[in-house]
């Protein structure tokens, strides 16, 4: 679709200006005329909205590869039968009327939004998730926002599990935390009295025998594990009911290593049983320490302004006596929160999440 430029001379958005030529660049050389100046947009690469579409696809096996996508909009639509599979980051995805599709969504900066779609099972991570007049749809989800289902029947969920090399990084360009997961905290916008829309995938359920691995030759380049010991995001229990009534909070502060200490503990409590309830990261100010942290929150405030921190919740019985030792046994240099006491941590744990929530809008 053509652009049509006035002749005034205005600055981009950004305060871009015409790029510099030498002088007399601006005349043809054989004709002596003046040529309209070169803007540095008009440079810019022409989006084709064809490449960030599938639209009326049977019984194909389609996807884009990472770095194919790059933050763009995308849309799925009027497809049946297929594996489709996006390898990369975007802005926002809409997904409507298809049915009995297999489909994995990498990291989704904004919403992703279903219509009118049966019979599916995605693997998707966004910022925000949204149904609508969707039947039997099985979703293994990263979200960080509440998500919401609304004229939707039969939806099942579970914990994303997922990895590639190129996923972490996807991540971070999407603007989205590993550990902001609200998977099973579902919403539904439009309840019927007397009946449940939604509920929980079971606990052993597996990714790859509803989203198997792609089949293609150029999609099996992309080096997938769904193990779900590898998997970017931390696996949760969410809502599912806890084994024990003990639960104790871990908080890591901002650093260099705050991420990898904070999948370290994950695996030294997981590898001894105890299960991780939910996750988080979030900014925090000194009157959230003092509310959050007690008795505690001097040591703590001084570490606020680096940055978000990373909070964790483990349960099982003895969880507070494992987690204390774990820490001063492994992050003996850093300094960590953790609950003092089997009394205290259950109200640790609702006075952080309880403050998160409200952070985040929940």
């Amino acid at each position: 679709m053509g652009c049509f430029f006035s002749r005034r001379r205005k600055p981009a958005q950004g305060g871009q200006l015409p790029l510099q030529q030498p002088a007399g660049a601006g005349q043809d050389a054989a004709s002596g005329e003046q040529k309209a100046p070169q803007y540095s947009w008009d440079l810019r690469a022409k989006i084709d909205p064809k490449d960030y579409t599938f639209s009326g696809l049977k019984n194909e096996t389609v996807g884009r590869l990472p770095g194919k996508v790059a933050g763009q909009q995308f849309v799925i639509q009027d497809c049946e039968n297929c594996q489709i599979y996006i390898f990369d980051h975007s802005a926002t995805i809409t997904i409507d009327d298809c049915v009995n599709c297999q489909i994995f969504l990498g990291p989704i900066k904004g919403s992703v939004f279903f219509r009118d779609c049966k019979d599916c099972k995605c693997v998707v991570a966004c910022q925000q998730f949204r149904t609508r007049d969707c039947r039997k749809l099985e979703v293994f989800l990263c979200c960080a926002t509440q998500p919401i289902i609304e004229s939707s029947t039969g939806m099942k969920f579970g914990c994303f599990q997922y990895y590639y090399p190129e996923l972490a990084l996807q991540f971070k360009d999407a603007g989205l935390s590993i550990f902001n997961n609200t998977w099973s905290n579902i919403h539904d916008f439009t309840p019927v009295s007397g009946e449940n829309n939604w509920g929980l995938l079971p606990e052993t359920a597996v990714v790859q025998d509803y989203v198997p691995l792609p089949s293609s030759e150029e999609l099996k380049a992309v080096r997938v594990s769904t193990d779900a010991t590898k998997s970017i995001i931390p696996i949760t229990r969410g809502r599912r009911q806890k084994n024990s009534d003990e639960s104790c909070l871990a908080v890591f502060f901002a650093g260099d290593y705050t991420t990898a200490n904070a999948r370290k503990l994950i695996d030294e409590m997981t590898s001894k049983s105890f299960q991780l309830v939910q996750t988080k990261e979030v900014l925090m100010k000194a009157e959230d320490a003092h509310r959050v942290f007690q008795q505690s929150a001097l040591e703590f405030i001084p570490l606020l302004e680096k940055g978000p921190v990373v909070a964790l919740e483990f349960n099982g019985d003895g969880a507070v006596e494992q987690c204390r030792s774990t820490v001063n046994e492994v992050f003996s240099g850093t300094k960590v929160f953790v609950s003092e006491s089997k009394a205290s941590a259950s109200q640790d744990v609702d006075n952080f999440y309880n403050f998160a929530d409200m952070q985040m809008g929940m």
